[in-house]
């Protein structure tokens, strides 16, 4: 039924609500400094009131990594983890969750283990689903930052991408929209590789791949600021964290709106979603176009 156009559609997009590292970047200790996260639960508890309140409601909502701060192995987290299920148990049932996976949920060079318990707790690292004509991958962009420690891993989800965009052309679908933590590039796509973003010959190999299989737009977080740019129709949009902000954006989330023709998004803060809703703009482009 998925696989059909129905008409416009929109999601909402959020990225590292990463309860504790407001807490740990105050204190300048970003791997010990985590053992409170009010702050935090108070601004994903706004985020989900805000989507909650949405009329038309979202198809569904994407938290693009950085769920929590702790990385594997370290003292806070599963406390960190069972308070953001706490406060996104709260999300109206009739809104899926997608969860990505993102460098503190399975680690800077994670493992298969570290992938695992991910797993367990989250669902898959990486997987497809449709909605209503639109082809939508979700990708671990861990195994592209560094897999030294699993490349069997980054090999199968390899294999996998490529048969997805196989089904994807297959299926003749009104457009593929990815979804991954790190960002491909965060602004342009020839910059210089850093902590936010990936290897430049890994990037342009994937950057080549989505051209190739027409994908329009990737969604990522990590960064803690907005940020963006294109690649030969490619679109990178960068969305800024629930979370701790690292730059000069408020805590907040993306509207996407997905039309025949185009994908339009708008990043609002907290309290601007919360007060005011979506703007009339972006309303107006929900009304079937017959």
């Amino acid at each position: 039924d998925e696989y059909q156009w129905k008409g416009p559609f929109y999601f909402i997009q959020g990225a590292d609500p990463q309860f504790g590292l407001m807490k740990a970047w105050a204190v300048g200790d970003t791997n010990n400094g985590d053992d409170e996260w009010g702050e935090e639960i108070k601004l994903a508890e706004q985020a989900v009131q805000a989507i909650n309140k949405l009329n038309p409601k979202p198809k569904f909502f994407v938290l693009c990594g950085d769920l929590i701060h702790g990385m594997p192995g370290t003292q806070w987290r599963k406390d960190q983890e069972q308070d953001l299920k706490k406060v996104l148990k709260n999300t109206d049932q009739d809104i899926p969750l997608v969860f990505v996976s993102g460098n503190h949920d399975i680690g800077n060079t994670p493992t298969r283990e570290t992938i695992d318990n991910y797993c367990k707790n989250w669902g898959d690292d990486y997987f497809s689903f449709w909605v209503g004509g639109v082809f939508f991958l979700v990708l671990n962009s861990q195994l592209y930052f560094d897999s030294s420690k699993c490349p069997e891993l980054k090999q199968a989800q390899d294999v996998w991408l490529n048969e997805q965009l196989a089904v994807a052309e297959k299926h003749k679908c009104k457009h593929i929209i990815v979804f991954q933590h790190i960002p491909l590039f965060l602004r342009k796509p020839d910059e210089d590789h850093d902590y936010f973003n990936l290897e430049k010959s890994v990037r342009q190999e994937i950057m080549e791949k989505f051209h190739k299989a027409g994908i329009k737009a990737v969604f990522s977080g990590h960064y803690h600021r907005n940020a963006g740019g294109s690649y030969r129709g490619l679109e990178m949009v960068v969305s800024s964290a629930i979370g701790c902000q690292l730059g000069e954006d408020t805590h907040g989330l993306r509207v996407v709106v997905v039309t025949d023709e185009k994908i339009v998004h708008r990043y609002y803060s907290l309290n601007e979603l919360s007060t005011q809703g979506i703007e009339k703009e972006l309303l107006d482009m929900l009304v079937k176009q017959n």
